[in-house]
C-alpha cells in the first residue's frame, strides 16, 4: 500500500512538472503531458465555440462536420482506417472552443494527427454530407437538449447572464436556416494557425510538435479570434417543461478568470458526502425527500457562471430546497468557520487533483491557458486553493449575492419565482 501511495505521489509530481509549458510551432501553440501511459490522446482546440459564431448554430454544425470527407480520405475511409488502428475519434463543442480528439495506442500518432489536421486544412464540406449527416444531427441534439431540464436551464441561464458572446446557445434553433456556405465561411476564418492549439497526453512534446509542424505547414496564417469582453447582466425566465424533474437554476455571473474562492464555495455547498451512506456535513446535506441541489461552477476566459441547480419531483419540493440553497449561500457570505473552510478547500483540492488523473481534466486545465502562453500546473492550482482565506471566501459569496441573479425554471407554473426563494 505504501508503495502504491509513493507511486501515486510521484505521478502527481510528474504531472505538476510537465503540466505544461506551451511552445509555438509555426504559429500553432502545442502542449503535451507524458507520464508513460500505454495510450495517447491528441486534442486539436480551435477558438470556434458558440461565442465566436456569426450565425446561430453554425459552430454546432461545424462540429458535426468533423471527420467527414477531406481531400485525403472519405468519411468512410476515416471510419475504416481508425477502426483498423483501434482508435476513437470525437468532436465536442464548448462556448469558447471546438475540440477534435483522437485516442489511440501509443505509437500511432502520425496517422491520427493527420486525420485531425486534415479537417482543418482540406475539409470538403459537401452538400450531400450536410443534408444526410449534419442536418439530422443538429435536429437530434436540439431535441435532446429540449427534453433535458438541466441542460435547458443552464443553456438559457448563459443567455440571461451574458446575452451575446458566452450567452450564445450551444444548440442550433430547431428550424435552422444554416447553409453549407455559412459553415465554409465560418471554417475559413476559424481554421487559421493563430486560432489553433494542440494538446497531447501520453506523447512527448517534441514528437507532437514535429507532427503538428508537418501537418499544418500549409494552414492559413492568422491571429486568434477575438470577441467583445463579457459583461454580466442577469435576469429571470420561466420555461414550460413536460419531461424530467421540476428544475430551478439559481445563478450568478462574474467577470474575470477562474477563482479559487468560487471553486471552494462550490465544494462547500456540495451535498455529496465523503463517506458512503452518510449525509455529510454540507449546509445542504438535509434536503427534502426527492430533491437535489448541485453546485455549478463554469469558468471561462474572461467570466464565470456560478449557480445551484435545484431539482425535484414536485414544485413544492423544489421551492423548499431552493430556499435552503439560497440560505446556505447567504450564510457563506456572512462568514465561515475555520474547520468548514478547511473541509471545503480539501474537497476542492481533491476534485482538482482527481480531474488531473483523467485526460478530460488535463485537457480542460490546459485549454484555459494555452492560448495565453501561460504555464499551468496541478501544484499551482492546489496552491491557489490553499491560499483561500475565510475573508476572501465570504467576500466572493457576498459579491455573487450583490449582483442581479440569473434565475431559470423549467417545469410547471407552480415553480417558485426568484423573490420567493429569498433572492
Amino acid at each position: 500500500m505504501l508503495a502504491a501511495r509513493a507511486s501515486s505521489a510521484r505521478n502527481v509530481q510528474r504531472i505538476a512538472r510537465s503540466f505544461a509549458t506551451v511552445v509555438e510551432t509555426t504559429g500553432v501553440k502545442v502542449a503535451a503531458v507524458d507520464y508513460n501511459q500505454p495510450t495517447t490522446s491528441v486534442t486539436v482546440l480551435v477558438k470556434a465555440g458558440s461565442r465566436f459564431e456569426p450565425k446561430d448554430g453554425v459552430a454546432n454544425a461545424l462540429k458535426n462536420f468533423a471527420f467527414k470527407s477531406t481531400k485525403t480520405r472519405s468519411a468512410l475511409g476515416t471510419v475504416r482506417e481508425s477502426e483498423l488502428y483501434g482508435g476513437v475519434l470525437t468532436s465536442t463543442l464548448g462556448r469558447e472552443h471546438l475540440a477534435l480528439t483522437a485516442e489511440f495506442l501509443r505509437g500511432d500518432a502520425p496517422y491520427f494527427v493527420d486525420v485531425l489536421t486534415s479537417f482543418l486544412t482540406s475539409a470538403k464540406f459537401t452538400r450531400h454530407e450536410f443534408e444526410e449527416y449534419v442536418v439530422p444531427l443538429l435536429a437530434a441534439e436540439t431535441e435532446a437538449a429540449a427534453h433535458d431540464p438541466a441542460t435547458r436551464a443552464i443553456d438559457v441561464a448563459h443567455t440571461l447572464a451574458f446575452r451575446s458572446g458566452l450567452g450564445s446557445s450551444l444548440f442550433p434553433p430547431l428550424h435552422s436556416d444554416i447553409t453549407v456556405g455559412d459553415i465554409k465561411s465560418f471554417a475559413s476564418t476559424a481554421f487559421t494557425k493563430g486560432n489553433i492549439a494542440v494538446i497531447g497526453t501520453g506523447i512527448d512534446s517534441s514528437t507532437l510538435s514535429s507532427l503538428v509542424e508537418k501537418a499544418l505547414a500549409n494552414a492559413s496564417a492568422g491571429s486568434a479570434a477575438s470577441a467583445p469582453a463579457s459583461k454580466y447582466f442577469g435576469g429571470e425566465t420561466r420555461l414550460e417543461g413536460h419531461a424530467g424533474p421540476q428544475t430551478a437554476f439559481i445563478g450568478f455571473g462574474t467577470t474575470g478568470g477562474s477563482s479559487a474562492e468560487l471553486a471552494a464555495l462550490a465544494a462547500h455547498l456540495s451535498p455529496a458526502p465523503s463517506v458512503k451512506w452518510s449525509k455529510g456535513l454540507s449546509p445542504l446535506s438535509s434536503l427534502p425527500e426527492g430533491t437535489s441541489v448541485q453546485p455549478v461552477y463554469l469558468p471561462y476566459s474572461d467570466a464565470s457562471l456560478f449557480g445551484l441547480l435545484v431539482q425535484g419531483s414536485t414544485s413544492a419540493g423544489v421551492t423548499e430546497a431552493g430556499k435552503a440553497a439560497v440560505s446556505a449561500l447567504k450564510a457563506a457570505a456572512q462568514g465561515i468557520k475555520e474547520e468548514e473552510l478547511k473541509a471545503a478547500v480539501g474537497k476542492a483540492k481533491f476534485a482538482a487533483a482527481s480531474a488531473a488523473d483523467t485526460r478530460d481534466g488535463l485537457v480542460n486545465a490546459l485549454s484555459s491557458k494555452i492560448f495565453s502562453d501561460s504555464v499551468t500546473s496541478l501544484e499551482s492550482t492546489l496552491s491557489a486553493l490553499d491560499n483561500v482565506s475565510a475573508s476572501a471566501f465570504s467576500k466572493a459569496a457576498s459579491s455573487l449575492l450583490n449582483a442581479k441573479p440569473t434565475y431559470v425554471t423549467v417545469g410547471d407554473s407552480k415553480l417558485p419565482f426568484a423573490d420567493e426563494l429569498g433572492l
